[in-house]
């Protein structure tokens, strides 16, 4: 197994569950390199490749609408690249992707199928990924997510939980709906894809109900037994120079069906890792 990236969420996940992986971090393939440098570094990999999983992503969603260029570059032609590397070689890949694909509106949790339309430059990267990928004719799963996270690095769980311990009360957005994604779940669900040679689009994320980011965050506060209130407020109050989607509810049921499993329920997770974060903090004072 062959993964692009192994420094964030998903890479750090990638390496959790498959330590027996080749891991190519940024200085042995960086995404923003030349075609012909991006195959060479494929090549180095080895001949024994059996699936390639790309974990790495430009992911700064407010820097993709300064530096579009850069994102589409990294988000979308490096992949096609890499699909067509796989398609020669009728190796397997998995490709994540987002629900910021689609332009949140109504109330209806999308399908894999849906009509898409992103509202942002970082959403425009990533369809033009998925689109790369598909033309590539690789053997390649397309997997959409949302609102990723673990209990290390930075991330919103991780941003909530420490903001918590300080503040008496955090005001967070609650008008726009989906449902976290752990990044373990999403690693998981990437390997299966690849070893089971899944094709096409398909969603990822947390099972269980919808909620806010304000639910969420709610919910890792108090399994942190932090004494801090969280504020339901409108996307308005927290203006940004890109425009998120409201209606981030995936289905999920496509997935579940080729997995032969329900994916995990996100409360469940996000009480896992808000644990697991406080159990870090706690030993933190002691280093």
């Amino acid at each position: 197994m062959l993964v692009v990236g192994r420094t964030g969420q998903l890479g750090r996940a990638l390496q959790r569950a498959r330590p027996d992986a080749v891991f190519l971090d940024r200085a042995a393939l960086d995404l923003r390199w030349e075609d012909d440098a991006v195959r060479a570094a494929l090549d180095g990999a080895g001949p024994s490749v059996s699936g390639v999983i790309v974990a790495a992503a430009y992911t700064d969603v407010e820097g993709a609408e300064e530096d579009e260029d850069t994102a589409h570059r990294v988000n979308a032609r490096a992949p096609g690249v890499i699909a067509q590397w796989c398609a020669e070689r009728g190796i397997p890949l998995a490709f994540p992707s987002t629900d910021y694909v689609f332009d949140g509106s109504g109330g209806t949790p999308w399908q894999p199928g849906d009509a898409v339309g992103p509202l942002n430059a970082y959403g425009r990267s990533k369809l033009a990924g998925e689109r790369a990928v598909a033309d590539s004719g690789a053997c390649a799963g397309v997997l959409r997510t949302s609102w990723v996270y673990d209990s290390t690095g930075r991330n919103f769980l991780t941003t909530m939980l420490n903001l918590s311990r300080a503040k008496d009360a955090l005001s967070v957005v609650s008008d726009q709906i989906g449902r976290p994604t752990h990044a373990d779940d999403l690693a998981r669900a990437c390997l299966l894809a690849v070893e089971g040679r899944l094709s096409g689009v398909f969603h990822v994320s947390g099972g269980g109900p919808f909620t806010s980011w304000a639910g969420f965050a709610r919910l890792a506060i108090q399994t942190a037994g932090h004494d801090c209130a969280v504020r339901d407020v409108p996307s308005a109050h927290y203006p940004t120079v890109a425009e998120r989607p409201l209606n981030s509810r995936l289905d999920v049921s496509a997935f579940e069906r080729a997995a032969g499993m329900p994916l995990p329920d996100w409360r469940a997770r996000v009480a896992d890792a808000a644990q697991a974060w406080k159990l870090q903090a706690a030993l933190e004072p002691m280093q």
